[in-house]
């Protein structure tokens, strides 16, 4: 009856068909009784069926409603009572919905989920809880046993959720305790090697070596202090950016003319035996402790002092400030730089005798830097950024020397400068040439450098037919074991780690990739120092320490031999942007007046400023 209502045509129609019937029935019965009876005329009483009052809804879809909100009913039917409770489906495989529905939601109407079209449209009357099918579960309870071919959740189950949670609640406990554990020592602050946050990450949260992306990884906050004090006597000269410093360089050229002046000290032939240097047939690394080496800064060198009285340049450095200066916008790590200009006009790049300049870093741009503070699986903190520092240099310095055999010694034109046999009893000089060189950059700007050599290799040539002797220069990459657990499940901060001893000798792409990324400040100074000097060859070594707990003895897992330029041209080291960042600091220090500046990094951002100090600064022992 209530669908009939829904469609008055639909029942007036079906109303006078019932009639029609109706009466051919009738009929039917009073032709035979008279057949029978013929003298028999009754008049039959038709059976009437009671016709509801249907009323015309002007106003809105469906039956009109009374004053009192009841909707038309039949008379005698029980659906008055029920009228204005909802319908609710009573059997648990209904699917029962609406016949037309214009009230719905405008994003039920666009959705193009078949799941929430299903969910709206036949889960729509929770509200109607007390008229939904129940199921008695003391009488029954129903058991499905077909085999499921559900595939299993991508997502963590609550006990997974749970262990990860407690997991991380581990990892931030200790690392806590790390960072207080040391007491007034864990505090301190190096005003010599400051670890740096990150530097060289490019684009974010980036991925592992096997490109998938790397979990969170906790980063230890760090306070970053200057590597020297400003004092209030110091004028703020000029600020400048590091990330915009290369892009705002116009001219790009490299120098007009290069000349060697003088040739210094002596170098040894290379040891083609540690060309077989592998994971599988490592060579112990040695320490040479009667070698002395000299990293003596530009005034103190006799040999540009005699230079500059001679007029022979305008500019004077030595091959590692300059190269620093290059090669600065890819730094982290802050550090400083003294200027001195004559009255002459003549622009000394020096360095303070009390600074950590010479030492080497270890992983400076990596995502994760060494941390200042012990760990808490480093007792002795040999995994901190000054110890490790510490442990580079001197791996550096013995593989210099280790690579090379006295036997074969080419003596250059004048001897070491820096050497006194008197003052260095049973102390020799270790195998470096001093090749003093000028540039003429133009602009009557010549620049002297004093540049180093570290050995001698017959290589082929291009243009020869036969391996001829060329100059080269040595440098030592060391692993750095981030954590000393080689097996930790919980240290995140080894993801994408490369482990040398693993895939140095199968993939040594991928070491030497990882080096770049986390060392790129590092082997972009030494690519530059091979390009000032000139070098026909650049030796990198590859060393490790014997076990991860012992930074006292390493071996050589490898060796590599790369051309400067083309190396340089592998990390996108631009020779003209070396120049053009040299000659905007030349520039820069040409205009101001005679005194002192110091060049510093800023220690919490990428930024130089120049300030201009009095002359006396860095000269008491206290400074």
């Amino acid at each position: 009856t209530t669908n009939i209502y829904n469609n008055k045509f639909q029942y007036i129609y079906i109303h006078i068909y019932y009639q029609l019937l109706l009466s051919r029935q009738t009929h039917k019965r009073t032709h035979t009784h008279t057949h029978t009876n013929k003298h028999t005329h009754n008049i039959m009483s038709f059976e009437t069926f009671a016709t509801p009052q249907v009323t015309v809804n002007t106003d809105s879809w469906g039956p009109t409603s009374s004053t009192t909100g009841n909707v038309v009913a039949c008379p005698g039917s029980n659906e008055a009572k029920f009228s204005l409770l909802p319908y609710a489906p009573f059997g648990r495989s209904d699917r029962l919905g609406r016949a037309a529905d214009f009230t719905a939601s405008a994003s039920y109407q666009q959705s193009t989920s078949f799941h929430q079209r299903r969910e709206r449209r036949y889960h729509d009357s929770n509200a109607n809880a007390e008229f939904q099918y129940k199921v008695q579960e003391d009488d029954f309870e129903l058991v499905d046993t077909t085999k499921s071919n559900v595939r299993p959740s991508q997502g963590f189950s609550n006990k997974r959720r749970g262990q990860q949670f407690n997991r991380l609640k581990m990892l931030n406990a200790r690392r806590q305790d790390a960072g207080q554990g040391g007491g007034a020592g864990g505090k301190k602050v190096y005003n010599k090697l400051q670890s740096a946050g990150g530097g060289g990450a490019r684009g974010g949260g980036g991925g592992n070596a096997t490109g998938r992306r790397q979990p969170h990884q906790w980063r230890e906050r760090m306070d970053r202090q200057a590597s020297v004090a400003v004092q209030p006597e110091w004028k703020l000269i000029v600020e400048l950016d590091l990330n915009k410093l290369s892009k705002g360089i116009t001219n790009t050229d490299t120098p007009k003319k290069q000349e060697d002046l003088l040739w210094c000290g002596f170098v040894d032939r290379y040891n083609e035996v540690y060309e077989k240097c592998s994971t599988k047939t490592p060579a112990v690394l040695k320490a040479f402790k009667n070698r002395e080496f000299y990293p003596v800064t530009t005034t103190d060198d006799p040999v540009i002092e005699k230079l500059a009285i001679d007029g022979q340049g305008t500019i004077f450095a030595t091959d590692s400030i300059l190269a620093h200066l290059m090669t600065c916008p890819r730094s982290a790590y802050p550090w400083d730089i003294v200027v001195q200009k004559l009255p002459n006009g003549a622009i000394f790049f020096d360095k303070r005798d009390s600074s950590q300049f010479d030492y080497l870093t270890v992983n400076e741009t990596a995502n994760v830097p060494p941390s200042v503070n012990k760990a808490e699986d480093d007792p002795e903190g040999i995994n901190t950024a000054q110890r490790l520092s510490l442990e580079a240099t001197m791996v550096n310095q013995n593989f210099t020397q280790q690579i090379l055999k006295a036997s074969q010694r080419k003596q250059f034109d004048l001897p070491n400068p820096f050497y006194d046999e008197e003052d260095t009893e049973g102390m020799e000089p270790a195998s470096v040439g001093y090749r003093y060189r000028r540039f003429d950059l133009g602009d009557d700007l010549m620049l002297v450098c004093r540049t180093e050599l570290h050995g001698v290799v017959k290589r082929s040539k291009p243009g020869f037919t036969s391996p001829v002797d060329q100059y080269m220069t040595a440098f030592a990459l060391n692993e750095y074991f981030d954590s000393l657990k080689t097996s930790s499940k919980t240290n995140v901060q080894a993801a994408g780690v490369v482990h040398w001893r693993e895939k140095l000798d199968s993939q040594r792409g991928a070491v030497v990739g990882s080096e770049l990324k986390n060392n790129a400040f590092k082997i972009a100074k030494w690519t530059a120092q091979s390009i000032l000097a000139d070098a026909d060859q650049m030796k990198i070594g590859f060393v490790s320490r014997a076990a991860s707990k012992n930074a006292t003895e390493h071996q050589i897992l490898g060796t590599q031999f790369y051309r400067p330029r083309e190396l340089a041209a592998q990390i996108t080291l631009n020779e003209g942007n070396m120049w053009g960042i040299m000659r905007m600091f030349i520039h820069l220090f040409r205009d101001q007046p005679e005194g002192k500046y110091v060049i510093m990094r800023d220690p919490s951002k990428a930024q130089l400023k120049i300030f201009s100090v009095p002359p006396d600064t860095f000269d008491s022992d206290d400074e």
